[in-house]
Formats: C-alpha cells, structure tokens, sequence
C-alpha cells in the first residue's frame, strides 16, 4: 500500500511539466557529481591557452575561452558543482531546522509554539545577508560557514508553512478518531499528520532552494566563497562583466545558467502545487486545530461505584473566554456498569457529544473539565497522563464517530487504518495484522473485505465507512463502547444493519454501551438504561421502559411526544416550544422552564436537583415532589 507521500509524489511524477523539470535538475546534479571527477584539473587551473584568449565559440571550444584563454564550457560544468554544493548546503540546513520545528510547534503548541514564533519573528526582522557577510569576514571564503548561516536564517519560512499545514491537520475527525483507537501522540504524527505537511513544505523548498541559488551566485560573483582559480556561475558571471565592454559573449553561458535554473525551479515549484491541488481533488486531503488536553482541576468529589466500569462524578466543562468561565456541562454524573448499556438523549446543543469527548479526555481547548472525576474500572482518567490514556483509549474504551468518512484519514487506505489499530493493541507483525484486519471487516459484515482493504475511505458508501469505523473500534476488544450518533448520516434500512451490529457484538463480547443518540427508537431497541440531558445536564435517568412509560420530567416527556415512531402519516407531530437557551442563559432554575407548560414558582428560585422518584428513577423536576407529582402524571 503506497503511503501518502508516495502517492503525492506518483502524483507529481504523472505531470509531464514535472518530469521535463525534475529530468533537468537531475541532469545538473550528475554534472555537478561527474564533471569535477572527468575534469579535475579544471578546478586548480590558473590560465589555458593564452593565444586563444577571449576567442568566440568555435568546434574546439563550444563556448569560448575567457580572458586567460580557459573553457568556459568545462568551467561552466565544473563551476556546476560549486554552485550546487552551496545551494544545497543551504537548503538542508533549512530543511532540516524548519521542518521538525513547524511540526512539533503546530502539533504540540504550548510554550513551544510560541517560543518557534517569536525566534521566526526576530530571525525575519534580521538582514540575512549582512549577516552572512559578517560570517564571512570571519571565515573568510569559507562557503560552507556561509551557506549553513544562510539555511539557518531562511528556516523559519519553512517552519512557518510546515506549521501552518500542521494546524488544520490536527482538526480532522479522522485524527481524534485515530486518538481514541489508542495511537500515541508520535504515531499520530507520523502516520496521519505528518502526511499532510509534504506537499505544502516541497514547494517551500522549491522556494528556498531558489532563495540559496540566488544568495551563493551573488555571493560567488562578489569573490567572497569561492577562491581563484576555482570556477562558479556567479564568479564567471563577475568575469564577463570585466570584460563586457571588449568580449560581451562571456558574461551570456553563465547568466543563461543562473537564469534557466532559477526558473526552473521556480516551474517546479508551480508544479508541485498544482499536483497536490489534483491530488486534493481526488479525495486526498482534509485537515484540525491545535487540541490541548487539560487536566481538570478537580475538587472534590464522590468516588467511583464499586459495581460500575465508568463513574463519571460531578463534571462541570466549561468555555475559557479570557478570565470568564462560561459553563457548558455541569453536574454530570452516572455510572455503566460492566455490560450495560446506557443512552443519552437530547436536542443538538445540549452537550451530549461534548461529555463523551469529555470522558475520552479529548476536550479541545478552549473548553475545559472546570471540576469532577471521571472513573473507568477504578482508575481516575482525569488524573491520568497522555500516555496512560493512549493505553486505554481503543483498547479498553472505543469510540465510534458521527460521521463515518470524516473519522477515516482520506490519504490511507482501510487496510492500513485498521491494521495500525491491530498491531498498536494485539502487537501483531504485518501478516498477522492483514489477516485480522480481514476477519474484522467481514465480522462487521461487509461483503468483500479483501476489497474494501485496498479501497480509500471516499470510494466507500457511508454504510461501509461506518462498518469499518465499527471494526477498527472493534480491534482493541474494548470493554466499553462509546457510539456517538452513529446511524445520524445513514438511511432508515442502513440505520437498522448498523443498530443490529453493535447490539449483536457488544452482546458477543460483553461489551459496555454508551450510545449517545436524539433518536428514542434506537434507545428503545438498544439500551437498558437512559439518561436525558437538557442545557448541559442530566435531567432524568431511569430503566428505558420506566422512562418511556412513564416520564417524569416535562422535558423527557415533550421527547417522547415529538418522537416519530409508531405514529400514522396522519397524525401531526407535537414539537417542543423554543430552543435550547445557550450556555450562560440558562438562568438559576430550573433551565427548561421557559419551554414548559408545568411550572411551579419554584421552578425558578434556585438550581434543581436529582429527585429520587422511585428506584432507580429520578428526575430533575419538583413536580416530581409527592405533593406535586399529580399534576405531571394526569397532565393536569
């Protein structure tokens, strides 16, 4: 399977204007290698034929001979190698400082980032060439010393633009998705974010190679970095000049040469960006901004039941604006027990998706775990270090994602996604990976699997994305499974294949659900138990059959009442007043009171707690009190 890199570059390759360019650089670096070797005299010499001085083109002398009666073809192709050695000095320096730095700052962010920034911003404000100057004055005709200077100050243009490329890369769902299957921040980088800067920093180098071509024959035609006799395009360029005024010809083979490169490369570099422009096109290339795990500063608060897998326990999230904290999640708590499994039910916008991502400790900042505790077979996650949880995530907890193709990287094929997955949690080789691979997707029902393997994840249906995404959530065996919306961008009869196989596996290995829906019908066929959340808590949480038999919470019951199953075509559907308010407007009671048609005065007085109504059922709402609860039941 071709990595995305090979695939970019097979993409280049495929540009006839690409190959003509790359064919004549390749042309002038085996010169630059084969010319010094078959001419080495060339190098070391002071005059030639002195009766022949000045001569114009002629068969012994396709180009002439300078003033001392030299070659100037033979020291136009050894000069090649002069020229080329400084330039290339100068662009791997860059290269090899800018690209590690753009990505580790881009991906990492932190004081590293803003350290990268500010050592660009001064580096920039610097006049590169005086500098080197001044390195020469030190080093006199040393080129290396001042080629690697020069590759030192120009490095933050690439840093800049392997960091950009980096940002959007770490946005992608596919990237969290690969997070939550248990690959570790280095893998992640490597294998999905790594693969996006490529394209992007190639054409930088195009650049910055010109920059450094420019930079060496300036310098070479100044007589500061190549000593006499020695050849070099600019030094030849600085010969012709002399002699302009009596011998024009020789200033045109090297001025042609410096000129023809230089553009060149710069047609390359155009090249290189259309071939990721197709590439893109294709299907290649999406993009995710720097994300930041926060550690909760907890206070407080109960500790884990002794029967439960998960606990969460008191989570407050919250936005960070500047100095205000703009609570999104507050009070969640429930636990799962091993085996069971659990909904939660509510209208977009009321920070269902947000404590899933919350339990797998993928906040992106600026949202943060304000306060509480989250306990997954006894151990605190939110005490736990990155790469704690990179042991847990995919292995134990599994996710799977809302939007199949997103949660897939379009530059890898299935196979390869699944198998890094395989091989991170059961440490197989590649053979025994492939063959894994292979029994998942057909375990997961797809009809060709030794196809889909080779298949990128845009040439799949959204039906088969979701079924692979279900198999690489499967690969790690997990404990607990977290579905988040997972048949949202499916059809009706698609939605029901998919239900039915994360019911039949989590029954096959006694798996633990948390399946995160709006959808009451899929609550009904898949969980046992049932958490409604409303503005940024639970509301009510009971047995499935309880709660939809006999809802408590007013909020609970407009759900069940909008819910379109099992309804005639002719019967309208009930929908639910208003919107949910927005974090910070809920207001200090009870948060669904401005939608609902059951409120008592003390709706409003003061936050509302978790009433204990009967067993294991409890609501969020004081008509659930003795003395009010009539008023909910008969609807009075």
């Amino acid at each position: 399977m071709r990595s995305p890199a090979t695939a970019l570059l097979s993409q280049i390759w495929r540009r006839t204007s690409s190959r003509v360019f790359l064919l004549i650089l390749l042309a002038l670096v085996l010169i630059a290698i084969l010319a010094p070797l078959l001419m080495p005299g060339v190098l070391t010499q002071n005059a030639g034929d002195l009766m022949q001085a000045r001569s114009n083109p002629s068969f012994a002398h396709p180009l002439g001979t300078d003033a001392l009666g030299r070659d100037v073809l033979q020291r136009l192709l050894v000069g090649t190698s002069v020229t080329l050695r400084g330039v290339t000095e100068a662009a791997v320096v860059a290269l090899a400082i800018g690209f590690p730095v753009g990505l580790l700052a881009g991906y990492f962010g932190g004081w590293f980032d803003r350290l990268a920034g500010a050592t660009a911003d001064i580096t920039f404000s610097m006049p590169n060439i005086v500098l080197v100057l001044v390195v020469l004055a030190v080093f006199p005709q040393n080129m290396t010393a001042a080629m690697v200077v020069f590759g030192m100050l120009i490095s933050p243009t690439i840093m800049r633009v392997t960091r950009g490329a980096v940002l959007p890369a770490r946005e992608q769902a596919y990237v969290d998705a690969a997070r939550v299957s248990g690959l570790s921040e280095w893998q992640i980088l490597g294998r999905h974010v790594l693969p996006a800067t490529i394209g992007p920093t190639l054409v930088q180098l195009t650049l910055v190679a010109a920059s450094a071509f420019i930079a060496q024959t300036g310098l070479a035609f100044l007589r500061l970095v190549v000593a006499a006799p020695a050849p070099s395009w600019g030094g030849m360029v600085a010969d012709g000049l002399a002699a302009l005024s009596i011998h024009p010809w020789l200033i045109w083979p090297p001025g042609i040469a410096i000129t023809g490169t230089i553009v060149i490369i710069g047609l390359l570099s155009d090249s290189i960006r259309d071939g990721m422009v197709e590439q893109r096109t294709r299907g290649a290339s999406h993009s995710r901004v720097p994300r930041k795990r926060v550690a909760a500063q907890r206070s407080p608060a109960a500790g884990p039941s002794p029967e439960a897998l998960l606990s969460v326990r008191d989570v407050d999230l919250v936005l960070a604006r500047g100095d205000r904290r703009i609570p999104l999640v507050t009070r969640l708590s429930f636990d799962i027990r091993p085996g069971e499994a659990v909904g939660l039910v509510g209208e977009s916008g009321s920070g269902k998706s947000l404590s899933a991502s919350a339990i797998l400790g993928l906040l992106q900042e600026p949202v943060r775990m304000a306060s509480g505790q989250v306990w997954f077979a006894g151990r605190d996650l939110t005490a736990a270090s990155e790469r704690e949880l990179a042991r847990i995530r995919g292995r134990r907890i599994a996710l799977i994602a809302q939007e199949p193709i997103s949660s897939l990287n379009p530059t890898i094929k299935v196979g390869a996604q699944l198998a890094e997955a395989v091989r991170r949690h059961r440490g197989l080789g590649r053979a025994e990976a492939r063959r894994e691979v292979l029994e998942l997707l057909e375990s997961v029902r797809l009809p060709d699997p030794a196809e889909t393997v080779g298949k990128y994840p845009f040439q799949l249906s959204g039906g088969m994305a979701q079924r692979v995404g279900i198999a690489r959530a499967l690969a790690g065996r997990p404990e607990l499974l977290i579905a988040d919306e997972p048949t949202t961008a499916l059809d009706a009869t698609v939605q029901a294949e998919i239900l039915d196989l994360i019911r039949e596996k989590r029954q096959e290995l006694g798996m633990a659900l948390l399946l995160v829906t709006h959808d009451w019908g899929v609550i009904a066929d898949s969980c046992d138990r049932v958490l409604t959340m409303y503005a940024g808590e639970i509301v009510e949480t009971g047995r499935t059959e309880t709660i939809m038999r006999e809802p408590l919470h007013p909020y609970t019951r407009a759900l069940l009442q909008a819910n379109p199953h099992g309804r005639s075509f002719e019967d309208e559907l009930p929908s639910i007043a208003g919107q949910v308010p927005a974090p910070g407007e809920w207001g200090r009671g009870c948060r669904f009171a401005s939608r609902c048609g059951l409120t008592v005065p003390s709706c409003s007085a003061e936050p509302i707690p978790l009433y204990d109504a009967a067993a294991g059922h409890r609501s969020r709402c004081p008509t659930t009190l003795e003395t009010e609860r009539e008023v909910l039941l008969n609807g009075r």
